[in-house]
């Protein structure tokens, strides 16, 4: 457990109009969708984690979690669809203003779980919606 979510705000505004636009888009979309943003989301997790305070084994746990989802989900996605470049950008803002730029700090990477917490929450949402 990382104890209680951090009241500060990143400096990169949360992709809310692209969660509106993939509501309505058609399922493959959604897959495509749901299958980038848990990529996207692996990736942040990727860097300097040096002065994180989490549970190492939960944390190890929740990667391999979305590692495995992401795997599932890429057997959905058809290599001819593209990417959503709206989401790539976002989430290499937030590697660059809040990870990169905070030194990879603590702060920085509480920041990180308050985003991945909220995308994780509209992913549920999506997901609910596709059954």
């Amino acid at each position: 457990q990382g104890g209680d979510i951090t009241k500060q705000n990143a400096p990169v505004f949360f992709p809310t109009s692209l969660y509106r636009h993939i509501d309505d888009a058609e399922f493959e979309d959604k897959v495509r969708f749901l299958n980038e943003t848990i990529y996207e989301i692996t990736k942040l997790f990727d860097g300097n984690m040096k002065s994180v305070t989490w549970d190492k084994k939960t944390l190890d746990d929740f990667l391999n979690i979305l590692e495995r989802q992401f795997e599932n989900l890429n057997s959905c996605v058809s290599a001819a669809m593209k990417p959503e470049r709206r989401l790539k950008r976002y989430f290499k803002k937030l590697n660059r203003k809040v990870l990169r730029k905070m030194n990879y700090s603590a702060q920085a990477w509480e920041l990180i779980r308050k985003e991945t917490k909220h995308h994780l929450q509209r992913l549920d949402i999506l997901a609910a919606q596709m059954y």
